[in-house]
């Protein structure tokens, strides 16, 4: 419960303060020095505001020491507790019946006044009272899916419950072939005439995976073997086995060695005659080309060769944008000034109309 553990992470707050937290918190659970549970305990929490629950129907007697460890999700607080859970063998009910309701979750059956709600209206199918819930189970737990996070689907729980009398007759149509057929032909079989007893519509089971457990037609366990003396009896001496025969490897030489080297060897042949046997020369694409066209070919390269040359013999002198003071305007150059002083201008414009736009001091 989670207001169990709310008083030990806040004593001193509600003694002096008088503030009483509410506080999201997350439950693990494990066994004492183990590090999960036991294999017939589970655990559930759907939400860090929702209180944690472990259920589930010890198979053997014994003792479980399970420790149980709260994280504050507010003040990162833990607190830890240990409970002791003692089981002792009991006597097995004869008959049982396991029921699924499908608009239910674990969480929400597990309180005691819902399983005493669902257990009325079994009482009501089985018509008696003497009727103990002998285990509650989620689908998910049996391979059913996981449901979408929407209104109206919900997981479904798996509720067994016992009694020493006898099923009802609402209870024994579910053996027969009709109702049997039905549920294999995929139909969604409605409860029989009179056997409908759910005052919830959450708590109405489905028929076709009702089962019915009758413990006193199970076959007795077979006793076990008697054990004997631990000496094999005399079987004659040993006879070791002949050892295996020679094999040959020479074909499995050849077929793992000597034809991919062979296979190899002929598609570089084959590589380097598409590379060289049958590249075009030079000559024979000349003599295959329009006389006139090879002339149009050899004029453009030659001009071609004629410009560069004429580029390179070039003598003019550079740009006035590559010299290191000019005027973009006038074009006129001056000569460089020795002073470090950033007030005067790099380019002296005395003569230059558009001198008023320079910067002075």
């Amino acid at each position: 419960m989670r207001e169990t553990f709310q008083n030990d992470f806040e004593p001193l707050s509600k003694l002096y303060a008088g503030r009483l937290y509410d506080d999201p918190m997350i439950f693990k659970c494990n066994r004492q020095n183990f590090p999960d549970l036991p294999e017939w305990l589970r655990f559930t929490q759907r939400h860090p505001f929702d209180n944690g629950f472990l259920y589930g129907t010890p198979t053997t007697p014994g003792k479980s020491i399970i420790e149980v460890y709260a994280v504050n999700k507010r003040s990162y607080e833990t607190a830890r507790h240990i409970l002791v859970i003692k089981i002792t063998a009991g006597r097995m009910l004869p008959y049982q019946a396991e029921f699924f309701l499908e608009l239910r979750e674990v969480e929400k059956v597990l309180p005691s006044p819902v399983q005493d709600e669902i257990k009325q209206d079994l009482q009501k199918l089985w018509n008696t009272e003497a009727l103990q819930i002998v285990n509650i189970t989620n689908a998910l737990d049996r391979g059913g899916r996981v449901p979408l996070p929407v209104p109206g689907h919900y997981e479904g729980v798996y509720v067994k419950v016992g009694s020493e009398e006898y099923f009802s007759d609402c209870l024994q149509r579910v053996l027969t072939p009709e109702h049997q057929k039905q549920c294999a032909a995929g139909a969604k079989v409605k409860a029989p005439r009179g056997c409908n007893f759910c005052s919830i519509p959450s708590n109405c089971i489905s028929w076709c995976k009702t089962e019915l457990f009758d413990l006193t037609l199970e076959e007795p366990t077979p006793p076990p073997p008697t054990a004997g003396s631990g000496i094999l009896e005399d079987g004659g001496d040993f006879e070791p086995t002949e050892s295996p025969p020679s094999r040959d490897f020479f074909p499995d030489y050849i077929v793992t060695v000597i034809v991919p080297l062979i296979l190899a060897i002929i598609l570089c042949l084959l590589l380097a005659y598409v590379m060289f046997g049958r590249r075009e020369g030079v000559e024979k694409r000349n003599a295959r080309t329009n006389q006139i066209q090879l002339y149009h070919h050899h004029t453009i390269h030659g001009n071609a060769e004629e410009l560069r040359n004429m580029a390179g013999n070039r003598h003019f002198p550079p740009p006035m944008s590559t010299l290191p003071m000019f005027n973009s305007r006038t074009g006129e150059r001056a000569p460089p000034l020795r002073s470090d002083s950033p007030s005067i201008p790099l380019v002296m414009a005395q003569h230059d109309p558009y001198s008023d736009t320079l910067p002075r001091k």
